[in-house]
């Protein structure tokens, strides 16, 4: 058979086979070409990845280097902001909006009529580095529709990453969403390549993805997740680091983190017993996903038998595949820089790159399928026991394809629901709480007219008063309207004075809610929520407020 620059187009079409380190070629064929100029590819491409919200730009540290374009230290994702709170942007683009799958949710499905765009890989190159000189930019996000096979859409991808760090010379931020179902050896590069690497869940369970998304298995999402974080765990232990990631670490020592130091206990047992499996002194199918916290979690949290195919039984299973799949080769701590890099392509060792250094991230549509609020958390929990896992998003679905009568029949997005699920997942990611807290078996949804740690503590007024001047520090981040920064100064200042409500506000706590919860100098007994009772506090806080009367109102005025 006749090959092309290297590369048959005929085996890359019917087969998912990498040629990556055969022959780079930045040829597109002209089935997917399209006589639209770059400005209107762009017009095409930015509208279409805005339905795509995994992106961030914290945890990568790497400085400018002398000769080369931007730095990955200050970048983001469409005014985003950093961890130090700046806002930073960053081009959010799909190398094309052509897609060989068919998922029901997505506006670029198959078959749906609309324009179809593809950049070549010089032009994602052009306008990265044109759009940075302007100032316009500090980095790149990189998604993609499935051209052809997901193995020919992440060679493109790779080759577009790798005329940024070679030719191009850039040295700035880059995320870049792996297509699931690529080779592996495309997938190493990716990481050698980029900053930050996600791989999108898209459903919370195997039923609702076969509903959906016929062409695509959790097996073939879990899988690259679990070699992307053992690759980014293996390089990390091969320069003295340990294999998690710098999460949170003002949290990392509260009881009940997600971070903390008894999620770490459970990972480290979980590679001890993989260990041993592999050397064949036991056999551990399903007990190493019970030492990961997952199949324990579920009967600890009373996920129980029963419920719908897409309710917590299916989401349990996939919390056990989740840990099942994603164990993948055992970590060695013996492992050096030398046998670090074999991992990457031969092309890819010269440049000497950290794999993935800002770790990795996925994101869920909400709304699209049946599960509860509790199902998402708990999935959302099993993700950050992962040592390597950033960011869980979480995207409201929205009603794209309305003729479709196997998607709900929602006007607008839910954004409320994707909000509360933001604050939970703030809630396990920085004040100790965990998913089945959050959302317990007789409240599996969250409350959409307040806040969840409002609603937890009105589910718990035993809780309560917490004395300001003598709770330790994770009681005090359990009180709605204290933040972790007020907590802080509510621990440090005490120390000198005692602590009275006008200390409270000057500290920043919102006293309109933590009024009901504390207890200091003038708020004593008979006005907290265990006197008020949870109904009467939730009525005055969700009251509409009184709008003042509009002094010209029914006075015609000439200014």
């Amino acid at each position: 058979m006749k090959k092309t620059n290297g590369c048959s187009q005929k085996i890359l079409a019917s087969k998912n086979v990498c040629s990556y380190n055969e022959d780079m070629s930045t040829e597109i064929t002209n089935n997917y070409i399209e006589e639209y100029t770059t400005q209107e590819k762009l017009q095409i491409l930015a509208d279409a990845a805005k339905y795509d919200v995994a992106c961030t730009s914290s945890g990568s540290d790497r400085r400018g280097k002398k000769g080369e374009l931007g730095n990955a230290a200050a970048c983001g994702i469409c005014h985003s902001f950093a961890s130090d709170g700046r806002c930073i942007s960053l081009l959010k683009i799909l190398m094309t909006n052509h897609c060989v799958y068919d998922c029901k949710y997505c506006i670029n499905r198959a078959s749906n009529d609309v324009k179809r765009a593809t950049f070549t890989p010089q032009e994602i190159c052009e306008l990265t580095v044109e759009f940075y000189k302007r100032n316009y930019i500090e980095g790149l996000f990189l998604s993609s529709g499935v051209l052809k096979n997901p193995t020919y859409t992440m060679e493109k991808m790779c080759e577009t990453l790798l005329l940024l760090r070679t030719k191009y010379h850039f040295n700035g931020y880059i995320h870049v969403k792996t297509i699931p179902g690529a080779s592996d050896e495309l997938l190493a590069a990716a990481g050698y390549l980029a900053d930050r690497i996600s791989v999108n869940m898209e459903l919370p369970t195997e039923e609702g993805l076969r509903t959906l998304a016929p062409n695509k298995t959790m097996q073939t999402i879990l899988d690259p997740m679990g070699k992307v974080r053992n690759t980014i765990a293996s390089h990390r232990m091969a320069i003295g680091k340990s294999a998690h990631m710098e999460r949170s670490k003002g949290n990392q020592f509260l009881k009940q983190s997600i971070f903390g130091t008894e999620s770490k206990k459970q990972f480290a047992d979980g590679l001890m017993k993989e260990k041993k499996a592999v050397l064949g002194t036991e056999n551990v199918v399903r007990d190493d996903a019970g030492a990961y916290g997952s199949i324990d979690q579920g009967k600890n949290h009373g996920t129980g038998s029963g419920g719908s195919v897409t309710g917590e039984t299916d989401v349990q299973n996939t919390i056990a595949n989740l840990a099942a799949k994603m164990n993948g080769t055992v970590l060695d701590s013996a492992l050096t820089w030398d046998n670090a890099y074999q991992l990457a392509p031969l092309d890819m060792s010269k440049l000497k790159r950290r794999f993935a250094p800002a770790g990795q991230s996925t994101q869920m549509i909400v709304g699209a399928t049946d599960e509860s609020d509790r199902d998402i958390l708990l999935l959302s929990s099993s993700l950050y026991d992962r040592p390597t896992m950033k960011r869980v998003y979480y995207s409201g679905f929205i009603p794209v394809n309305p003729y479709d009568k196997r998607l709900p029949a929602l006007d607008k997005a839910p954004l409320v629901r994707e909000n509360r699920l933001y604050q939970a997942d703030w809630l396990m990611r920085f004040y100790g709480f965990r998913a089945e807290e959050i959302a317990d078996e007789k409240t599996p949804r969250l409350d959409l007219d307040i806040d969840p740690k409002l609603a937890w503590a009105l589910r718990h007024p035993e809780f309560f008063p917490v004395d300001v001047n003598r709770a330790d520090y994770e009681a005090l981040l359990r009180v709605p309207g204290v933040g972790v920064k007020s907590a802080r100064l509510i621990v440090s200042s005490r120390r000198y004075r005692t602590l009275t409500m006008q200390s409270l506000r000057q500290i920043g706590v919102v006293m309109k809610k933590a009024q009901y919860f504390v207890r200091c100098r003038e708020l004593t007994t008979g006005q907290g929520v265990n006197e008020l009772r949870p109904e009467q506090v939730r009525r005055l806080l969700t009251a509409p407020k009184r709008q003042k009367p509009d002094k010209n109102e029914g006075q015609l005025t000439l200014f």
